[in-house]
């Protein structure tokens, strides 16, 4: 195999091999919020605590984004075979997928407010927002990379001959989903359990 003009000593493009180590640094981000998160637990200060979640709501919006990666996918095969009318509507399946993510959490930010879990209530109560909100800014910066994607796919900045640009946003799109089935796993399910 002939090496490339963007290959690392690894046979890896060297912008793939940037992707990678900047989501390690993002897991060990989320890694140390989700310690805070549970560290902080069991301290609502006679607030409230996890048993104001509504796990249905957070399923179905969470099914939701865990089905962008399939879309995700899908851009990224339609662009490996050249099809960019294809991969531009499964771009903006993903896009909209992390839209309606994101306004399932703001609205299940709305209610926990209105319920008296508010940032500064109490340990927990700053713990869950400052992880589920850091997510959610992830979740946004993606949806921002994703409708650039589009647009430059559109004026011809990104073209059939260059499917790793789809592939790098689409690496980061499933970093910020397997995320979220974490975090849903830790904040949302295993304290159901344990009640």
């Amino acid at each position: 195999m002939t090496a490339g003009v963007h290959d690392t000593t690894l046979g890896l493009d060297h912008r793939k091999l940037a992707m990678w180590t900047f989501l390690g640094s993002e897991f060990l981000f989320f890694g140390a919020f989700i310690a805070g998160y549970l560290l902080y637990l069991d301290e609502t200060a006679a607030g409230p605590g996890v048993e104001i979640f509504d796990i249905p709501f957070t399923s179905i919006s969470s099914f939701v984004l865990l089905m962008s990666s399939l879309t995700m996918v899908l851009a990224h095969n339609a662009h490996v075979h050249g099809d960019m009318r294809r991969m531009r509507l499964w771009i903006l399946a993903t896009a909209g997928q992390g839209m309606v993510f994101l306004g399932g959490q703001v609205y299940e930010f709305s209610v926990f407010v209105r319920e008296g879990l508010v940032l500064t209530e109490s340990p927990f109560a700053s713990s869950f927002f400052v992880l589920t909100g850091f997510h959610g800014a992830h979740v946004f910066i993606g949806i921002l990379l994703l409708m650039s994607l589009y647009s430059l796919s559109l004026t011809g900045k990104v073209k059939a001959s260059q499917p790793l640009k789809t592939e790098m946003i689409g690496l980061y799109w499933h970093f910020v989903d397997i995320i979220w089935v974490v975090i849903f796993t830790v904040v949302y399910l295993i304290p159901e359990i344990m009640a």
